[in-house]
C-alpha cells in the first residue's frame, strides 16, 4: 500500500509516541546532545507551522477574527477559567518552588504547536493561527502578575530570547505563507506541504525529549506529586473546552480548537524564565520538565479522544 499524507495522519499517534521514546532514549544516553536539540527546536517549530500555514488561505485567517464567540471563549477559558483551576490544583503543593513551576507552566497557553494538533485533530486551523499572537500578547502582560501571585522573585529580564523566538516562530511562517499566496504558489505549496506536518511534529517531539531527558532523573522524586496534577489539568481543560463550546454554541471545529488550546501550555517560553530564577528555586524547572512529557502523552491521547466527542 503506497504511503499517503492521510495514512501518516492516521498513524500519527504511534509516530509521535515513537519519536518521544526515541528522543528520551537518545537524550538519556547522550546528555551532551541536549543543548543542540534545544537550539534546533525553534527552527523545527517554524518549519512545522510554515507547512500548516501554506495550507490555510489567509483570507480564512482574517475571517477568524470576526468569530467573536470563539475569541471570547478562548480568552475566557485561557485567562480566567483555567487559571482558577490551576491555582486550585497547585495549592496543596508544600514546596514553593515546585508550586511556582506548576503555575508558570500551566497558566500561559501555547502559541505554536497547538496549531498543529488543532489541524490534525479536526479543529479550526484558521482560528488557531489567528488567535496565536493574541494569546502570546495577553500572557506576556499577565506573566509578572502570575509570578507575584506565586510569591516568586521577579527576574530582571523576562526571558527576552524565548519571547523573541516565540514571536518569530509565528511571524516568519506567516510571512512565507503570505508570499506564497501573493505569488500564486499556494496550490503547489499546499500539495507538497500536506506531507510535512506529521514528520515535522514528530521531529519537534523528539527534539523536546532529547533536550529535556537529562533533567528527568532529578525530576523522578516529584513524579508522584506532579503527574496526577498534570493529568487532572488535561481532563479539566478538555471539560472546560466542551462546556464553553456548548455555552457559546460553537461549531465542532471551533470546539476542538478550544480543546487543543486549553490542553497545551507555553513551556518553551517559561522554561528559560524558570532557569533564570535565583538559587533555591531549582524545583520550578523540574516541574516544567515533567509537564512537558505529560503534555506530549496527553496530546497523543487528545488526538484520539477530541475528534470523537460530540461538540
Amino acid at each position: 500500500m503506497p504511503l499517503t499524507a492521510e495514512g501518516l495522519e492516521r498513524a500519527q499517534g504511534g509516530i509521535y509516541l515513537a519519536a518521544l521514546l526515541a528522543g528520551a532514549l537518545l537524550g538519556g544516553l547522550w546528555p551532551a546532545a541536549a543543548p543542540f536539540a534545544a537550539a534546533a527546536l525553534w527552527p523545527a517549530l517554524a518549519l512545522l507551522l510554515a507547512a500548516i500555514f501554506v495550507q490555510v488561505p489567509l483570507l480564512a485567517v482574517a475571517a477568524a477574527w470576526r468569530q467573536r464567540r470563539l475569541l471570547a471563549a478562548l480568552l475566557l477559558g485561557n485567562f480566567l477559567v483555567l487559571p482558577l483551576a490551576v491555582i486550585a490544583l497547585a495549592a496543596p503543593l508544600a514546596d514553593p518552588a515546585l508550586r511556582l513551576g506548576v503555575l508558570l507552566v500551566l497558566l500561559p497557553p501555547c502559541t505554536d504547536w497547538f496549531i498543529s494538533f488543532c489541524r490534525q485533530g479536526g479543529g479550526d486551523t484558521a482560528a488557531a493561527i489567528a488567535v496565536a499572537p493574541l494569546l502570546l500578547l495577553v500572557q506576556l502582560l499577565l506573566l509578572p502578575l502570575y509570578l507575584a501571585l506565586a510569591g516568586a522573585p521577579l527576574p530582571a529580564a523576562l526571558a527576552p530570547g524565548a519571547v523573541l523566538a516565540a514571536l518569530l516562530v509565528i511571524a516568519l511562517p506567516l510571512a512565507v505563507a503570505g508570499l506564497g499566496e501573493a505569488a500564486g504558489w499556494q496550490p503547489r505549496l499546499r500539495a507538497r506541504a500536506a506531507w510535512v506536518p506529521v514528520p515535522a511534529l514528530a521531529l519537534v517531539v523528539a527534539l523536546i525529549a532529547v533536550a529535556q531527558a537529562p533533567a528527568l532523573p532529578a525530576a523522578l522524586r516529584a513524579l508522584p506529586l506532579l503527574v496526577p496534577l498534570y493529568v487532572a489539568f488535561l481532563v479539566l481543560a478538555l471539560a472546560a473546552a466542551w462546556i464553553l463550546a456548548r455555552l457559546c454554541r460553537l461549531p465542532p471545529a471551533q470546539g476542538r480548537c478550544l480543546a487543543y488550546s486549553f490542553g497545551t501550555r507555553n513551556s518553551f517560553v517559561v522554561l528559560p524564565l524558570a532557569a533564570a530564577l535565583p538559587a533555591g528555586w531549582e524545583a520550578a524547572v523540574l516541574a516544567i520538565v515533567v509537564q512537558v512529557f505529560v503534555e506530549l502523552l496527553g496530546m497523543i491521547a487528545y488526538l484520539r479522544v477530541v475528534p470523537r466527542l460530540r461538540w
